[in-house]
């Protein structure tokens, strides 16, 4: 009796088959542990308020506008996997909290720029120092360099998940 392959006993591989083996095998384990710890932290943030209570990233919008000055909200989106719509009504609620301000672009009569206003750009600040604070009390256990290349393995994993989203559309 032939050994069976991991999670399935369908009988000999036909040749279009994927190939399970311990690599791809690690591979989803880190991407079902990194969805698990995902929607751990959207609930802390979402108890902190560095995320709204429906969801938005609220500290993520800031945060780009923070770090790259005035965008668009299709720019905004773009960056993010998520919808222009909903990123617009983000750009709404903040507006209206007078985090955000819309002003003209240059560039598109149409399509307004985002900008923080200082209200914006001292909220942003206070939701930061709060992160930090967060952060510096998490993974005790764990040494910069190895959360760095943790970091830096799970972007290339997510850069590689936007590369295989973008070609199917």
């Amino acid at each position: 009796m032939a050994p069976a392959r991991h999670g399935t006993e369908l009988g000999p591989r036909t040749g279009t088959d994927p190939i399970v083996d311990g690599k791809a095998e690690a591979i989803t384990e880190l991407m079902l542990e990194v969805a698990q710890c995902f929607f751990r932290i959207r609930a802390l943030g979402q108890k902190t308020g560095l995320i709204t209570s429906w969801g938005g990233g609220a500290f993520g919008f800031m945060r780009g506008l923070a770090l790259l000055g005035p965008l668009t909200v299709p720019q905004i989106a773009q960056m993010r996997p998520t919808s222009r719509q909903r990123m617009q009504r983000l750009a709404d609620e903040l507006a209206a909290e007078g985090l955000v301000e819309f002003i003209d672009n240059p560039k598109h009569r149409r399509s307004k720029l985002v900008q923080l206003t200082r209200k914006g750009a001292a909220r942003y600040g206070e939701l930061n120092a709060q992160l930090l604070a967060i952060a510096s009390t998490m993974g005790v256990a764990l040494d910069e360099a190895d959360i760095r290349k943790t970091a830096g393995i799970v972007r290339q994993l997510s850069d590689d998940v936007k590369v295989r989203s973008e070609r199917l559309g």
